[in-house]
């Protein structure tokens, strides 16, 4: 595994390019942000004419353009509008717009590994992720940290493709933590299994389904939330601090015993199994296939779920919670931007 830092990285390189950003949500707002603060003087915002976020970035003292627009402008665009539309995007707005020889840049790489796009011959074409939200990347930054970023080419047209996603990997605040090399592939693929399997789908599903274990059994839907929500969070800090071993040693020893008997029984290896066939489902491309239908249609299932879940019980002893006892309400750590 290569790693690069701020040493490593010409930032001139990105300084002196002009450089758009596409969206003002979660990563869109940190990207323009650290951009302008590591020194790059002609950074502007791609947004929708009928936009909410225009005046927020414009408020930052930022240029706002059009998609189309902004890719006759500049000379690298970072494409941070969400996955589901960027095909459109680059199909209507911006593949006969951009400058000839220009760099195209993406946070994630979905929509280049499965060939949603297939970016002109002439374009670089990098991707530089930061492996956290876009809230985080911002405030990381500004108290001189950063957050890790990782750094692939899918298209070297100029040959400095390299050099320049370096850059701008380093103007957002990823060397101060450490740039990662990797695939478009790689890091496609394994950040759609890591939210699916663990970080999302995995982890939302344990946590309903203890919390109603609980409920069912007759306990207090507000002690089942405490354990099997509120300390979520204090378990995967002690992690994020030390690593599972870390976490062991800080628990009670009757918590590490139960790790230890009874988390094999819970996660076992009928769950690696499936686990291998969702990784099979989006090796294939068959999860995005079918992610795209959904989205051609309207999104009607995805929207129907995301109903639901919102009305679950562990919503309500949340919610609930949150506004009886301030400190839950405090760390709980939201990003609200959107695009």
């Amino acid at each position: 595994m290569q790693v690069y830092y701020d040493r490593d990285a010409d930032v001139s390189l990105i300084k002196k390019k002009k450089i758009a950003v596409i969206g003002y949500g979660s990563q869109g707002h940190a990207h323009a942000l650290n951009l302008r603060d590591s020194g790059a003087t002609d950074v502007c915002v791609a947004l929708r004419e009928d936009s909410a976020s225009i005046k927020k970035a414009e408020g930052e003292g930022l240029k706002v353009m059009t998609s189309a627009e902004a890719a006759k402008w500049a000379d690298v665009v970072m494409v941070l509008s969400p996955d589901e539309g960027q095909a459109q995007l680059y199909n209507e707005h911006l593949k006969d717009n951009l400058k000839q020889g220009a760099a195209l840049a993406f946070a994630h790489g979905l929509s280049v590994h499965f060939r949603l796009i297939e970016p002109r011959e002439d374009l670089d074409v990098f991707m530089v992720a930061p492996k956290g939200p876009g809230h985080t990347v911002r405030s990381e930054y500004a108290r001189g940290a950063g957050v890790p970023v990782l750094l692939a080419v899918a298209q070297d047209a100029s040959g400095n493709a390299h050099d320049i996603g370096l850059a701008y990997a380093s103007a957002i605040g990823g060397g101060r933590a450490g740039i990662i090399g990797t695939t478009f592939r790689e890091e496609c693929e394994t950040d759609l299994f890591g939210e699916q399997s663990v970080l999302c789908g995995g982890l939302t599903s344990l946590i309903k389904a203890g919390f109603e274990t609980l409920v069912e059994a007759g306990y207090a839907p507000e002690m089942a939330y405490f354990e099997c929500v509120h300390e979520v969070k204090l378990i995967v800090d002690l992690i994020y601090e030390g690593g599972i071993a870390n976490m062991r040693y800080s628990v009670s020893n009757t918590a590490e015993y139960g790790d230890y008997v009874s988390g094999p029984r819970v996660v076992d290896e009928s769950v690696k199994a499936r686990m291998k066939e969702v990784l099979d489902d989006i090796q294939s491309g068959r999860f995005v296939r079918d992610w795209m239908t959904e989205c051609a249609a309207g999104q009607p299932s995805f929207k129907a779920e995301r109903r639901i879940a919102a009305e679950h019980g562990i919503e309500e002893v949340g919610a609930k919670l949150r506004g009886m006892m301030p400190w839950i309400a405090e760390n709980a750590l939201v990003d609200k931007s959107k695009n």
